[in-house]
C-alpha cells in the first residue's frame, strides 16, 4: 500500500535517511539532548531550510536568546534571515505567575503575556513550520506533572488545528516522575554525547518512535561540523546489493598474479597478513597503482601513517609517471585519507568508504585494522562494524584489501585482532632468516573463490617495485622463522637473477 503521508526535509545530512524521509508534514516531533549535544543546532538547520524552500518558520525560544540563535548562525555561516524568531527569554518568568493555571488548555479564561505572544506570532506569521525551544522550562513552570501533561496536551492540539509540523526541544533536566514527553508526541529522536578516554566527544543519535511510520532503528553516529550536524546512518548491508561480474582483479606483478589464480576476485575481501615492515602495505599499494594505471579509481585509508610518507614510499610503483602517485590524487582517480585516530567514529568511517564507492572507487585499501582497532578501543561490537562494511564492498563488487600486523619480527604471533574469518582470502608474510641475511616469504594461505598456489615465494621490495621470486622449495620450517635448506648448496632459489623475481 502507498504511503499517502507527505515527508518534509530535515535539513541534516543523513536523518531523513534514518527516518526514511524525514518529518512528516503536521507531525509533533520531540528532540530529546542533553546541553551541547547539538538539538539547537539540529533544530536551526531544519528552520533554515524550509526558510531557503520559501514556508513561513517561527522559532519560539524560552532557553536560548536571539544574541545566542545569532552566535550559533555565524559559527555555521548561517543567517537568520527570513526566519521568524519569538524570544521569550525575558518574559518567560511572567509563566511562573500562572502557573495554577494551563498554559494552552481550553477551560483557561485569562492568557498570559507569554502566551499572549506566542499566540499573537502564530497568528500573524501563519507559519507552516515551528519549533518550539523551552520545554525544560515549560515542565519547571507548569509547577506539577498534571498541568504539564495538559500543557502539552492542548499545544498538541492548537498547533494541529493550524496544520503546523512542530519539532520540540528538550534538555531531560527535572523529569516529573513517569510523565514523559515521548508518550505525547508523534515522533522522539535522542541525541547522546560521551567522552571517551582520550579524543573528541563521541555522539550518535537514535529514534525511539514515529507513530504511523518506519524509521530505521539503533544507533547512528553523528558529528557537529562547520556548516552543522552530520548524521552517519548505520549501514544494512542487505540494502545495496549491485550486480557485478566476478573477474580475477590482477596486481600487475605476474608471479603474484600466478600465486593467487589470476588475481584477487572481484566483490572479495582479502587480509594482508604478517609482521611489521615486512612488504604488507607495499604490496597493498601494488594493487592500488595497477588499478590506476589500468583507469579504475580506488581509495586507501591509512592510520598507521602519514599520507606523505606513503607516497614517497609508493612513487616507485608508478614508474614514467611524473609527480608519481600524487598525480592520481590530484585528478581526482585516487582518494586517499589519513584518519584521525582520536578524531573519527566506526560510523563517520563508514560513511566516507561509502561514499569512495559512491564516487566509483573500485579498490580500497584499509592500512591498517591494528589502527582502526586501537581508534577506537571504546566502541563496542567493532567487528560487527567491519563485518557490515566487508559485506557492503563485497555487494559492490569492490576488491578490498586489509592490512594487519602480527607482533613479533620473524615468525609473527597472532593479535588480538581477528578478522580471518572475515576475509575471503588471506596472504600471509613472514621473515626468514638465510644466506645471512634476514629475507622475507610471501604464501597465499586461504582462497574462497578459486585455486590458488600453496608454494612459499622470497618477496622483494627493490627500487622497482615488488618482486616475487620462484618458490622456496628447498627450504622447510619457513614459516617459524628459523628454515633448514635441504636443497642443492649454493645460491638461494632465484638469486642468480639478482633480483629474485621474474
Amino acid at each position: 500500500m502507498a504511503d499517502r503521508r507527505q515527508y518534509v526535509p530535515t535539513g541534516v545530512p543523513g536523518l531523513d535517511h534514518v527516518l526514511m524521509g524525514g518529518f512528516i508534514r503536521e507531525g509533533f516531533y520531540l528532540l530529546q539532548a542533553e546541553p551541547g549535544s547539538g538539538k539547537t543546532t539540529v533544530a536551526l538547520q531544519y528552520m533554515l531550510g524550509r526558510v531557503a524552500a520559501g514556508e513561513p518558520c517561527l522559532y519560539v525560544s524560552l532557553t536560548e536568546s536571539l544574541a545566542d540563535l545569532e552566535y550559533a548562525c555565524d559559527s555555521h555561516g548561517w543567517s537568520l534571515d527570513g526566519l521568524a524568531i519569538c524570544d521569550l527569554t525575558a518574559e518567560a518568568a511572567t509563566l511562573a505567575g500562572e502557573s495554577g493555571e494551563s498554559v494552552f488548555h481550553p477551560a483557561e479564561t485569562e492568557l498570559g503575556d507569554t502566551t499572549r505572544a506566542i499566540l499573537a506570532e502564530v497568528e500573524r506569521i501563519r507559519p507552516r513550520h515551528v519549533v518550539f525551544d523551552g520545554l525544560a522550562e515549560l515542565r519547571l513552570l507548569s509547577g506539577d506533572s498534571l498541568r504539564y501533561r495538559r500543557q502539552l496536551l492542548a499545544l498538541k492540539q492548537f498547533f494541529k488545528q493550524r496544520g503546523i509540523t512542530v519539532l520540540l526541544l528538550d534538555d531531560r533536566s527535572n523529569p516529573f516522575g513517569d510523565i514523559q514527553p515521548e508518550s505525547l508526541v508523534g515522533g522522539n529522536i535522542i541525541l547522546e554525547r560521551s567522552l571517551p578516554e582520550y579524543g573528541k566527544a563521541r555522539r550518535r543519535l537514535f529514534v525511539t518512535k514515529v507513530r504511523g511510520a518506519k524509521f530505521r532503528e539503533g544507533y547512528n553516529d553523528y558529528e557537529i561540523i562547520d556548516g552543522g550536524v552530520v548524521v552517519h546512518p548505520r549501514l544494512v548491508a542487505a540494502e545495496h546489493h549491485d550486480r557485478f561480474e566476478r573477474m580475477a582483479y590482477p596486481s600487475g606483478v605476474a608471479a603474484l598474479d600466478d600465486m593467487l589464480g589470476g588475481g584477487l576476485t572481484t566483490g572479495t575481501t582479502t587480509l594482508l597478513l604478517g609482521p611489521a615492515g615486512v612488504g604488507k602495505s607495499t604490496v597493498a599499494m601494488q594493487y592500488i597503482a595497477n588499478a590506476l594505471k589500468t583507469g579504475d579509481r580506488a581509495a586507501v585509508y591509512t592510520f598507521d601513517e602519514v599520507l606523505e610518507t606513503l607516497f614517497d614510499r609508493s612513487d616507485k610503483l608508478c614508474p614514467g609517471l611524473d609527480g608519481g602517485i600524487r598525480e592520481y590524487q590530484a585528478s581526482g582517480q585516487l582518494h586517499a585519507q589519513q584518519i584521525d585516530a582520536a578524531e573519527l567514529t566506526a560510523g563517520a568511517f563508514a560513511h566516507e568508504v561509502r561514499r569512495a564507492v559512491e564516487a566509483g572507487a573500485g579498490v580500497i585499501v584499509i592500512d591498517s585494522l591494528n589502527g582502526y582497532m586501537n581508534a577506537m578501543p571504546g566502541d563496542r561490537f567493532l567487528a560487527t562494524h567491519l563485518h557490515e562494511l566487508f559485506s557492503y564492498l563485497n555487494q559492490k563488487g569492490v576488491v578490498t584489501i586489509m592490512v594487519v600486523a602480527q607482533h613479533g619480527l620473524m615468525a609473527g604471533v597472532m593479535s588480538d585482532i581477528d578478522v580471518s574469518y572475515l576475509a575471503d582470502a588471506v596472504l600471509l608474510f613472514r621473515y626468514f632468516e638465510a644466506g645471512g641475511e634476514i629475507r622475507q616469504a610471501l604464501s597465499v594461505f586461504k582462497k574462497r573463490t578459486g585455486e590458488h598456489q600453496r608454494s612459499l615465494r622470497e618477496l622483494k621490495i627493490t627500487a622497482d617495485g615488488v618482486v616475487i621470486g620462484e618458490p622456496l622449495a628447498g627450504f622447510r620450517g619457513i614459516m617459524t622463522g628459523t628454515p633448514q635448506y635441504e636443497g642443492k648448496t649454493g645460491m638461494l632459489p632465484g638469486d642468480a637473477d639478482g633480483g629474485g623475481g621474474r
